[in-house]
């Protein structure tokens, strides 16, 4: 069974890889996880000789197949641990990432499956991500685009950054959530202020640094 630090590499590369179009480099994984790059290489050395990276000293670094399958058996555990926690034990969605940023490395694969079980298989997070299955999978496309690319029209809420509490809890109280449907109705390029028609109140001011967090769907 991989370490949890190996499961953290590998989960960092994924992630990389998926937010960016260009190859994941050794500098990047380091900043992500506050290391040198001499540990990271190190790391990727190893992890190459265990058949999980291909390596490419000082360019790239690229998941191999059984390293991405690990990778994403880890983001399956994450995302179901977070859904349980706010639909069973009813936690804020702002206070579960760190929770399972511990227990998806502990947590057996039976109990897991028993959530899941448990939870009726869901594809989302609380937070829009989607839930790998089990064999590693996404069961459907939720590609969304940033918020702050919108200059006006309707949009779906899809997802939103899970690792910022203070986000997590000032789009609560604003009832910016996964699913909904909202109007930007003016983008300030200059103020970089975004007004939205949204639930709670007729227009709701967000910057674009937030925005930048939130992936949306246009609805045409």
């Amino acid at each position: 069974m991989p370490t949890s630090t190996v499961e953290n590499y590998l989960k960092t590369i994924l992630h990389l890889d998926e937010d960016a179009d260009t190859a994941v480099s050794v500098g990047a994984i380091a900043e992500t996880l506050a290391v040198t790059p001499g540990t990271v290489s190190s790391m990727m050395r190893h992890l190459a000789d265990d058949g999980l990276v291909e390596y490419f000293p000082r360019r790239s670094v690229a998941l191999l197949p059984k390293g991405r399958n690990q990778a994403m058996q880890v983001v399956r555990r994450h995302r179901l641990i977070e859904t349980f926690l706010v639909e069973v034990l009813k936690l804020d969605w702002s206070e579960v990432h760190e929770e399972a940023e511990v227990l998806e490395h502990v947590i057996s694969d039976r109990l897991l499956r028993r959530m899941d079980e448990m939870l009726g298989h869901p594809e989302l997070d609380p937070h829009g991500d989607p839930i790998p299955n089990e064999k590693g999978e996404y069961a459907s496309d939720f590609e969304g685009q940033p918020l702050a690319g919108l200059e006006g029209g309707r949009f779906r809420l899809v997802r939103v950054d899970d690792s910022d509490p203070e986000l997590l809890d000032w789009l609560r109280e604003a009832e910016l959530l996964p699913g909904g449907e909202y109007e930007v109705v003016s983008h300030d390029t200059v103020a970089g202020i975004l007004e939205i028609s949204g639930k709670s109140s007729p227009i709701i001011r967000m910057g674009e640094k937030a925005a930048r967090q939130v992936l949306v769907q246009p609805i045409r």
